[in-house]
């Protein structure tokens, strides 16, 4: 049911995507960008940024739905719920409070064994925080508090926003330069394009640079992580916030480390290994424990 239910929302998300990009398109008059008088440069990046930001745009706006319907997530109504519950109201209020945050956020639980948590949303004032079941298990109240004070964080300096406009910059300078470097390199002698080589090459480099692309936006991503522990660390508490690090660190086999990178990415925590950090969304827990407790003051 739930695999279903992803696909069906990728499906949905995909037709709302194509239909927007060809709105927009035509509400531009983007002309196509190879034509009889070679490549237009223009034309090309237009057609690139509608391309690459519309899609991240998109994600964003539908953000807190996505993640309620994917996931499951049940939210708590501050005037009906339960001990559990009116202490997650308070908590994530007083944090909010603590951070600037004038808008209380949508609080929610999901079912899962995981001991993870999330924040997503299009704007500081439209978030969501999520916890999951297995967090209340598995920690107690001091290192929970620390893993809201991480989300809160995120959401009080815009990560949202913030790595959206990034990843739909890295797609725009993605699709233009595999395009502009296949143009070049598939020119006949003549200087007249050769249509099957072009398009050929031009997914072969896409395809390499989304790779180098991903590269840059998880080492971004890593760095977020990094500012969302020290504002965790000034929201609860420094010891807080290890005590948070520490118990995830100690319950990683209830962390569902099969999750599709965009879960991965919302969460405080994920496990990198080999190769793979490259590409991780988030610093391995022991070297954020190191840094939080190698900190001044």
């Amino acid at each position: 049911m739930q695999i279903a239910k992803r696909i069906l929302l990728f499906l949905a998300l995909n037709i709302l995507v194509m239909t927007t990009i060809s709105i927009l398109l035509a509400v531009f008059h983007v002309q196509p960008y190879l034509n009889e008088y070679g490549l237009s440069i223009p034309n090309l990046a237009v057609f690139c940024l509608i391309w690459g930001m519309s899609g991240s745009l998109i994600s964003l706006a539908m953000s807190r739905a996505i993640a309620k319907w994917s996931y499951g997530v049940q939210l708590i109504d501050p005037d009906n719920c339960g001990e559990k519950g009116r202490w997650l109201v308070d908590t994530v209020g007083r944090l909010c409070r603590q951070a600037g945050i004038e808008t209380m956020p949508e609080i929610g639980i999901y079912q899962s064994e995981e001991a993870n948590a999330f924040a997503t949303g299009p704007t500081k004032s439209r978030a969501l925080v999520a916890v999951s079941s297995g967090l209340f298990n598995l920690m107690n109240a001091e290192e929970i508090e620390g893993v809201l004070g991480h989300e809160i964080s995120h959401v009080a300096n815009g990560d949202m926003v913030t790595m959206t406009l990034i990843q739909g910059v890295v797609n725009a300078f993605v699709m233009f330069a595999s395009r502009v470097i296949a143009y070049i390199l598939t020119r006949d002698s003549k200087s007249e394009r050769n249509g099957t080589a072009y398009y050929l090459v031009s997914i072969l480099l896409q395809f390499i640079f989304l790779i180098l692309g991903s590269i840059l936006v998880a080492y971004y991503n890593r760095h977020r992580e990094c500012k969302a522990d020290d504002g965790g660390a000034q929201l609860a508490g420094r010891n807080k916030m290890i005590a948070a690090l520490e118990a995830l660190q100690r319950t990683y086999p209830a962390i569902d480390v099969h999750a599709q990178p965009s879960a991965q990415t919302m969460k405080i925590s994920a496990q990198p290994m080999g190769i793979w950090r490259l590409f991780s969304t988030h610093p391995p827990l022991a070297e954020r424990i190191a840094r939080l407790r190698n900190q001044v003051g």
